[in-house]
């Protein structure tokens, strides 16, 4: 029995040091993993970032050894005096990482990726397909339609009447010459009612939303599509707008921001962009116009200094009595970016999607549930901990949420000071 046990252990101590090892092998071979964890931040295969661009590096150093130690060492591999190292060492002003934690395996799965990669070919955009379309308002064509069928149904009133005055005629029943519908009364009185009716609604409507501008798309000195760069990039949101975290006002980023990537990435390859009118926008052509504004020649080293700003067009707006703080919806809050600017990593050009008006933003602050801090789990907003007496209220059951109304969201004094 003992004996059975013994082999047992030994058993069960190979296999957990296979399994050990055959996972290490396996997160070694995962290089495109690797590279994007360790390299992809300063290179990229077919262009210069901070680092060289690494297809073909093989071939360039001819020596895997020697190439093995500059990543793992580059010091090391300049000290030997290797020519290729010595001149390497001097591509950027900042020194290349040192990579002395991966292991050899890791290295290879690296390696071998960057040997084996091939650029990506773009498929060009299948014509009729309703996923590369532009959308088309066809609010022109459903209103000539509708006037076409009312055409239509007063063409079919009169000859209803004139058929039934051939009736009449034929079996010798005397009739008045009908009026036309225009003249009769009934269909005046009703036409005017109408008119009062429908003027009245536009009028109100028109009124009640003068000032606000839902919907509005300004046409921006550069085609910027948040589709692409929040969507298909994921880009967060606060990259660009720090401030909607930090302050009253969410920022617009500076030249400086969009040049942090740009500064490499002076192409677009991704999908056709299209403008609203249906015209395709040319994603190059719009890079070469921050350029303009960066005053940047590819090719050459950057002066910051002789950026001038974007005169981007501004979209959303406030009337001056009403207090709005990013700061407190966004890190207070946790309130998301589309719950007040929609599916912004869907829209091309971005247009208003909320009305901003007074109701809107009461109605939201009757919704939203305030996430007061939970220390068991340690989950929540500690900025709400001084509302005592809803904590004790929600712990012994008299409410099972609060939202921002209950904390005097929906107050005057909030927002009009």
């Amino acid at each position: 029995m003992l004996k059975f046990r013994r082999r047992s252990h030994f058993f069960l101590s190979c296999l957990l040091v296979a399994s050990l090892i055959s996972v290490t092998n396996l997160a070694a071979q995962d290089g495109k993993t690797l590279f994007n964890n360790n390299c992809a931040s300063c290179h990229k295969m077919d262009q210069n970032l901070t680092g060289p661009a690494l297809m073909g590096v093989h071939d360039r150093w001819g020596d895997d050894k020697m190439l093995h130690m500059w990543v793992k060492n580059w010091p090391q591999a300049v000290a030997t005096g290797n020519a290729y190292a010595v001149k390497m060492k001097d591509w950027a002003p900042s020194a290349m990482t040192v990579f002395s934690a991966l292991s050899d395996a890791e290295v290879d799965a690296i390696l071998k990726y960057i040997k084996e990669w091939v650029p990506a070919v773009a498929k060009p955009p299948v014509v009729g397909d309703p996923a590369t379309a532009p959308n088309k308002d066809n609010s022109l064509l459903f209103g000539i339609v509708t006037l076409v069928m009312a055409v239509v149904a007063l063409l079919l009133l009169g000859v209803n009447s004139s058929l039934r005055k051939l009736a009449d005629d034929k079996d010798g029943i005397r009739s008045l010459e009908p009026l036309p519908f225009w003249k009769q009364k009934k269909y005046l009185a009703l036409a005017s009612v109408l008119f009062f009716v429908l003027s009245g609604v536009y009028l109100s409507k028109g009124a009640v939303e003068s000032g606000r501008s839902k919907n509005y798309q300004p046409v921006q000195p550069i085609y910027y599509s948040h589709k692409v760069h929040a969507g298909v990039n994921q880009i967060n949101c606060l990259y660009c707008h720090g401030g909607a975290q930090e302050s009253k006002h969410s920022n617009i980023p500076s030249v400086n921001v969009c040049m942090n990537c740009h500064l490499a990435i002076n192409e677009y390859k991704g999908e056709p962009l299209y403008a609203e009118d249906g015209t395709e926008i040319d994603g190059t052509n719009e890079i070469k116009k921050l350029y303009e504004y960066a005053g940047f020649t590819p090719g050459t080293v950057w002066d910051p200094s002789k950026a001038k700003p974007i005169e981007w067009v501004r979209i959303h707006n406030l009337p001056d009595h009403v207090y709005f703080n990013h700061a407190q919806h966004v890190k207070a809050g946790k309130v998301n970016c589309q719950t007040c600017h929609g599916e912004i990593q869907n829209m091309g050009e971005v247009y208003q999607y909320s009305d901003l008006s007074m109701g809107w933003c009461i109605n939201c602050h009757r919704e939203t549930k305030v996430q007061f801090y939970d220390s068991t789990k340690g989950e929540g907003n500690k900025f709400y901990s001084i509302y005592e007496k809803f904590h004790n209220d929600l712990k012994s059951g008299k409410m099972d949420s609060v939202t921002v109304e209950s904390i005097g969201g929906t107050e005057c004094q909030k927002c009009h000071y």
